[in-house]
């Protein structure tokens, strides 16, 4: 994940690209600090899962504390969606010396999580209706 902002970079260029048959994915962000840095919210499709590459994103420069949502258009399908706020600004997602990270994060059953995600277990279904889904940041205490 060293290369996060990469991937939410290219996937925020990719996000107003014209997708056909477009659906909403509306990500609901709760449990933001503000600790400065920036928060990076990305989507990937499995192929792109834990990799530089992203279908959509968007990064907040010191994001205020609260929450805040985020609506991509994707064509209906798998996606997971991963959180990052790099509140030290240093680009790297770091990981403490015990092994949780060390940077504010969430994915979907993120706060079940006790090994490396997979993207079965970190993706939601996008119908062509729609959906919505809210997670939680979590913090190094």
């Amino acid at each position: 994940m060293t290369s996060m902002k990469t991937l939410i970079t290219c996937a925020a260029a990719l996000s107003g690209a014209g997708l056909a048959a477009a659906a909403p994915l509306t990500v609901n962000v709760d449990g933001i600090e503000a600790r400065g840095g920036t928060l990076y919210v990305g989507v990937q499709t499995e192929a792109q899962f834990m990799e530089n590459a992203g279908i959509a994103g968007e990064m907040v420069a010191a994001p205020e504390a609260g929450s805040r949502s985020f609506t991509f258009n994707l064509p209906e399908g798998a996606y997971a969606i991963s959180i990052w706020h790099d509140f030290n600004a240093n680009g790297q997602f770091d990981m403490s010396e015990a092994g949780p990270p060390a940077d504010g994060w969430a994915m979907i059953n993120g706060e079940a999580m006790r090994a490396a995600p997979t993207f079965a277990d970190a993706s939601l279904t996008l119908p062509a209706a729609g959906t919505a889904t809210t997670l939680k940041v979590i913090y190094p205490e």
